[in-house]
């Protein structure tokens, strides 16, 4: 469905009494899939918006910032990060960024929905161009019952780029999810998670470190990062590791190349503000 319209799209959290809103110009998409509704929006000053059931995604201007803080804190935290599972990215922006690293020998990416795939694939083709990379592999399949059924001790680093924690990405912020990762990962293992914003939703991000602690996560952290088209302007990483610290970071290989991140500034965000701390206690 392609229309030209001058108008703005919005989104709101009812719960924060908050709406953001970005003037589009033509809507390119409209499906409903048989998992969520998919928009896909031309803009003025934005590039190309997706949206998720009425809930932005990403834009063309803006989501290297993400994509980057989703990948390399993981990847430079591991010291041999040769197997990596991405759960979620349908839109293939984070499996670009694995692939810049040439120690990762294999990413395997799960995302229920394909639809999410194809959509990026037409609209945003810089986040697919490396999806033909023989160390990818694409499926489109539950990721829960993937980490479920998955051997134990098969991965180095799991990436779970999700929605929020409603329609497919629910089960992903569950405890039973969490202690599969566990499970999955090797001795040395690394995870990260989308875990919101903490201005907006700091007590799931409560729900998330105890989840993972009571999984057998030896340490997390939450790595605050703006995000400008999500609620309140910023979002969190949390990185959990299976044993050992999360503070070893290598220098990133001269080879990988990076608009937002920076060993120095992952550093950095590895000392989480006070106000987060102070909500996170003892978790």
């Amino acid at each position: 469905m392609s229309g030209k319209h001058d108008e703005w799209v919005y989104e709101t959290v009812e719960e924060m009494g908050a709406r953001f809103g970005i003037r589009a110009t033509e809507k390119l998409l409209d499906e409903q899939t048989p998992y969520q509704h998919l928009e896909v929006w031309r803009t003025e000053q934005w590039g190309n918006l997706m949206l998720l059931d009425g809930v932005m995604m990403l834009s063309s201007l803006e989501n290297f910032v993400y994509h980057e803080m989703m990948s390399h804190p993981a990847l430079q935290t591991h010291a041999h990060p040769r197997n990596v599972v991405i759960i979620g990215g349908g839109d293939c922006g984070t499996l670009t960024e694995v692939l810049k690293h040439a120690e990762v020998e294999s990413v395997v990416q799960i995302d229920i929905d394909e639809a999410v795939t194809r959509a990026a694939e037409r609209f945003f083709p810089e986040l697919t161009a490396h999806n033909d990379d023989p160390r990818a592999s694409l499926r489109f399949e539950d990721g829960v019952a993937w980490m479920r059924n998955a051997p134990a001790e098969s991965v180095d680093v799991i990436i779970v780029d999700s929605t929020d924690p409603i329609g497919p990405g629910t089960g992903l912020f569950g405890p039973a999810f969490l202690a599969d990762c566990q499970r999955v990962l090797r001795e040395d293992g690394i995870m990260v998670g989308q875990s919101e914003s903490p201005f907006y939703h700091m007590p799931l991000m409560l729900d998330y470190h105890r989840a993972m602690k009571a999984a057998g996560f030896a340490e997390r952290r939450s790595l605050l990062f703006p995000q400008p088209v999500y609620p309140g302007g910023s979002i969190t990483g949390t990185l959990a590791r299976k044993t050992g610290p999360l503070d070893e970071i290598r220098p990133l290989a001269a080879g990988v190349a990076t608009r937002f991140y920076r060993t120095e500034l992952h550093r950095g965000l590895l000392a989480i503000p006070p106000f987060m701390q102070e909500a996170l206690g003892d978790v």
